[in-house]
């Protein structure tokens, strides 16, 4: 299947994701609340309002997107929009922030949401028709029984397949693995010469589908604990552990690639696990290379895949948050969604669009499917270095001792945890 541009650059998606990447905790909606539970009411600005959205953009495809949609909105409502494209989102939300000039409006990453809702920097808000967004991405942004803002768009893992090196290993569309046990025997069989069955980047990024497979997750439900040394955990570890061991799978290093989709694109790989963000890498830099996309294998909990998502923050600071809502709602609507998706590659986060979208852009079903079952980020705060040390630990998982291993991410996660 031929691949198609989207909007990230997969090296700096990868990169983000590793160092942020944590779970999700449930909640049951949105609340207007403070991270201490106490309801507030919106600003609103007195006549014409001027917003100042930030977003962190992938090329001139969205930033002209979103300036367009931001245009029309502020032609509608008679209030003022500008758009920045920050080029160090993070830090300049953090000066920002510290500031007391904040964005009014701005993207927000799934794995930051806890962070700064604890540091009082977000402004909780109702969005329009909100049980219309996946279950899954509103538990990704909800901390402390609060969801903070409203899904903008979100990308899943989806296991990549070299059609050209599958037909010749002799297998078959009826040889797609649909379980851990049946990837397992595909990758060995496609292993051959200088070509590794299946890669993929290490860390909490990929290593942790196989983990959400087998029923685990590095902390429990509502955050508060850390289950690294849990029996499904384990298990999700051991089944990574078991096939580097042997050298059907590989992490990408391993085979002098930087990830899994250029040891894909270069063929050193048969199969990866990406996002749907690889479409663009394959069809700039590797066109010649055809490949399927499949949903990723089911493990002994069912089916299983990672969720990265951002949502649209508003600022406890700005003095328009009525006006941001607005805004916001206006561009969560799922005609506005399919525009951004036919402008830079997103999928939409509402469902009401999914219909549209799998029939524009079926190649994306399998991971359109994994928004029923993904799993997103952790919300808890402070967690960024122990979910470092936890990356830099699986990168030795195929000589590791897992128990000890999960031991240590249990003792720092449980130290910042019980602050």
């Amino acid at each position: 299947m031929k691949n198609q541009k989207n909007r990230l650059a997969a090296p700096f998606a990868v990169g983000l994701a590793s160092i942020l990447a944590l779970t999700a905790c449930g909640g049951d909606g949105f609340e207007d609340q403070d991270a201490g539970g106490d309801a507030e009411e919106a600003t609103s600005a007195e006549g014409e309002a001027s917003l100042v959205m930030l977003i962190a953009s992938s090329g001139e495809a969205e930033t002209a997107a979103v300036e367009e949609a931001a245009a029309e909105w502020a032609e509608a409502s008679g209030n003022e929009v500008e758009v920045r494209v920050a080029a160090d989102m993070n830090q300049e939300l953090a000066q920002g922030f510290a500031g007391g000039n904040p964005p009014d409006i701005f993207y927000l990453d799934a794995a930051q949401v806890a962070q700064q809702a604890s540091d009082g920097n977000l402004h909780a808000y109702e969005a329009q028709d909100n049980e219309d967004y996946f279950p899954a991405l509103q538990e990704a942004f909800t901390y402390e029984d609060t969801q903070w803002c409203a899904p903008k768009d979100f990308s899943t893992l989806g296991l990549q397949i070299n059609t050209e090196k599958w037909e010749a290993a002799g297998l078959t569309d009826e040889d797609i693995p649909t379980t851990y046990e049946e990837l397992a025997e595909v990758a060995e069989t496609l292993t051959e010469g200088d070509t590794t069955g299946l890669v993929f980047s290490p860390g909490v990024d990929r290593v942790g589908a196989f983990v959400v497979g087998n029923g685990g997750w590095w902390l429990n439900e509502d955050a508060t604990e850390p289950t690294g040394t849990s029996e499904e955990v384990l298990a999700g570890l051991e089944y990574a552990k078991e096939n580097l061991a042997e050298g059907s799978f590989a992490y990408a290093g391993d085979v002098d690639a930087g990830w899994g989709g250029e040891a894909f694109g270069t063929e050193r790989a048969a199969m990866t696990i990406e996002g749907n963000w690889i479409r663009g890498a394959m069809s700039n830099d590797y066109p010649d290379v055809d490949y399927t996309v499949a949903e990723l294998p089911e493990g002994s909990a069912g089916p299983g895949t990672l969720l990265f998502s951002q949502c649209w923050g508003i600022a406890a600071d700005s003095e328009a948050q009525t006006q941001a809502v607005d805004l916001v709602n206006h561009l969560s609507t799922p005609e506005q969604q399919l525009e951004f998706a036919e402008a830079f590659g997103v999928m939409p986060s509402r469902q009401a669009a999914t219909e549209d979208y799998s029939s524009a852009f079926p190649e994306d079903a399998p991971f359109i499917a994994g928004g029923d079952y993904g799993r997103g980020p952790v919300n808890a705060p402070d967690m960024t270095q122990v979910v470092a040390d936890l990356n830099s630990q699986l990168e030795g998982i195929a000589t590791a001792d897992l128990q000890q291993m999960m031991e240590s991410f249990d003792s720092n996660a449980s130290a910042v945890l019980e602050q």
